[in-house]
């Protein structure tokens, strides 16, 4: 079974986490900031059926989205490579990525991205990018070093937060290079598949 008991149980907790710091009105900067768990259910989605899809995550937190894409890649022999610069979360990363027994397919890289990212010298068949709003442009144009013709962009809080990422989205579909649409699910994402 591709999602048994074991990680059920930390996505769970997790999803129980959130809800109640966001209840609780905890500041942002506080919070573990994680996806919605229909967002999580849509990247399980897209990665489940490739082969060794190799996942980029920019913005790991404390690994809610990263369980749900490195189940997803285990599936048929891929992996997750999750970069997260704040210490709390990455600690806390750590400690539910292996509570969910996934270590063997996801690996977090500590530190800024605009640091980490370029030193990668991996291929990546989907990016998840869900950063601070205002680095998304120039986190994009890093990733996209990394990307080849079919990989997918998907970024996150695109609606939510609109009045930050309204030009990420109409940059990118006004690009001749990629093909790019707005889904509207939870908070937005933005998917953008490389032509060229």
């Amino acid at each position: 079974m591709i999602l048994d008991d074991r990680v059920l149980a930390v996505l769970e907790r997790l999803e129980r986490e959130d809800a109640g710091e966001r209840d609780a009105g905890l500041p942002a900067g506080e919070r573990s900031r994680a996806i919605a768990p229909t967002t999580g259910r849509f990247l399980f989605a897209i990665v489940a059926p490739q082969p060794t899809c190799e996942v980029l995550e920019i913005g790991g937190s404390r690994g809610y989205s990263t369980i749900w894409m490195a189940v997803a890649a285990r599936h048929l022999g891929g992996r997750v490579v999750s970069l997260e610069h704040d210490p709390l979360r990455a600690e806390a990363w750590r400690r539910n990525v292996a509570d969910a027994g996934f270590e063997p397919w996801a690996e977090l890289i500590e530190g800024d991205a605009f640091q980490t990212l370029p030193a990668i010298a991996d291929v990546f068949d989907i990016c998840f990018l869900d950063a601070e709003k205002e680095d998304y442009e120039a986190l994009f144009a890093l990733a996209r070093t990394k990307l080849e013709p079919g990989a997918l962009v998907v970024a996150d809080n695109v609606l939510s937060h609109e009045e930050t990422l309204g030009a990420y989205s109409a940059a990118r579909q006004a690009d001749p290079t990629l093909s790019s649409v707005t889904v509207p699910l939870d908070r937005g994402l933005e998917c953008s598949v490389v032509l060229r």
